[in-house]
């Protein structure tokens, strides 16, 4: 019946970890159970048990060297302290220009 609809279930018996990352945080689930559902084509997963560990994540700042030299000219401040103002906003460049400039 389940095949007349399209439906097929199998399990992944192989999957020791499965980790859900968002922008914050990372959900770490060892020893699941991982369905695959295919309905029609579309697949979907199914987890299971496990144990479940969860912890925050954070963002790693990457400041381009061209937004260092922006800051640096705009402001009329050397390398150093413009990416020092970067780090300080968040990579924000008009902050960090006002920051230098008005501070």
């Amino acid at each position: 019946m389940m095949k007349q609809m399209g439906l097929k279930v199998n399990e992944l018996g192989d999957i020791e970890r499965v980790i859900l990352q968002g922008p914050g945080r990372e959900i770490v689930i060892e020893g699941p159970t991982v369905t695959v559902i295919d309905v029609k084509g579309q697949r979907m997963y199914q987890v299971a048990g496990g144990k479940v560990a969860e912890k925050a994540v954070e963002k790693e700042l990457v400041i381009p060297e061209e937004d260092v030299l922006l800051v640096a000219q705009q402001a009329g401040v050397s390398m150093e302290r413009a990416r020092a103002a970067l780090e300080e906003t968040e990579g924000d460049l008009a902050r960090a220009i006002l920051m230098l400039t008005t501070g």
